[in-house]
């Protein structure tokens, strides 16, 4: 991706806003019991937050997979970040794939709220790494 620095700036703020906003449709969904939604805005809160600082870093990926590749490359592998948001997200991403690809798969509260807290501390992880932006 070829971007001047301005217009790089603004899209990691672009995508970390997007990050915030769809965490926040969380809390309407699970107040509603839409569990298997919830867990798809929860892991597409935490994706936004990583594109962000990937773009920030200079980092591409076309694919879900290759962002969590890249993020465990350049940050978890590397210790700029918490080895345990490494699980977390991982475990995100396996239940949104389940969630929105599989069959009789039933996710509950009691999938979501324990992820809730953690997922909101590595969003708020993600910002500080992301420099000047």
């Amino acid at each position: 991706m070829s971007l001047k620095e301005n217009e790089r700036a603004e899209l990691v703020k672009y995508r970390f806003q997007k990050a915030k906003e769809t965490f926040a449709e969380i809390p309407v969904l699970i107040e509603n019991n839409f569990y298997r939604n919830a867990a798809n805005r929860l892991y597409y809160a935490c994706f936004y937050a990583v594109i962000a600082l990937l773009i920030n870093e200079n980092h591409e990926s076309q694919t879900h997979s290759g962002a969590k590749t890249l993020l465990g490359l350049h940050f978890f592998k590397v210790n700029r970040i918490d080895k345990s948001f490494s699980l977390l997200y991982e475990k995100l991403f396996n239940l949104r794939q389940t969630g929105d690809y599989e069959d009789w798969i039933y996710i509950n509260e009691e999938d979501i709220i324990p992820l809730l807290e953690p997922s909101e501390q590595f969003i708020n992880t993600m910002r500080p790494l992301q420099g000047k932006y």
